[in-house]
């Protein structure tokens, strides 16, 4: 079996009521099979990467403590998102759900289904900014630290923390 790994998960949802989606989405994370949640970011409000003609985001990250591999776990994910009735009409749209493995343990991987890091986490402030909350010391398998890259990014305007009362 394997040993209990450390992972991130990011949150996004711009349709059926955002705030429901990701809190709901949240809460199933910690039902997932050989897994825990650990602990969650606050929702923070982001504008859309990509098309912009479409709703803001609502976004968030979640720390899960889990003993299924990258792959078993992205598997897991993407039912969530089906059980959530996401629909992938294009690149970057509007969506009902949006999980994304962000970081498995201190890991590197390149494989067809999956990359952690992230491709993207390191540019994207709805996702570094929740990280930092979660964990302001954490760094990239590479040693980057995920704090100096959110303080590097010019978030004023894109994201913003909900009040803990938001719908």
């Amino acid at each position: 079996m394997i040993p209990p790994v450390d992972v991130y998960v990011g949150l996004g949802s711009n349709l059926d009521d955002p705030v429901a989606q990701v809190r709901r989405a949240l809460d199933e994370l910690g039902t997932l099979p050989l897994t825990e949640r650990i602990a969650a970011s606050r929702l923070y409000a982001s504008r859309p990467v990509g098309p912009q003609d479409q709703p803001n985001f609502i976004n968030a990250v979640a720390l899960l403590r889990t003993r299924l591999s990258p792959l078993a776990l992205l598997d897991q994910l993407q039912a969530l998102e089906q059980r959530h009735h996401r629909i992938r009409q294009r690149h970057w749209g509007p969506r009902t759900l949006d999980l994304d493995l962000l970081l498995y343990g201190n890991e590197t991987l390149k494989l067809v289904r999956l990359q952690v890091p992230h491709r993207e986490m390191a540019s994207r402030a709805f996702v570094l900014l929740p990280l930092v909350e979660l964990a302001p010391r954490l760094q990239l398998p590479d040693g980057r630290r995920i704090a100096e890259l959110a303080g590097a990014l010019d978030a004023a305007g894109e994201v913003e923390v909900l009040p803990d009362d938001a719908n």
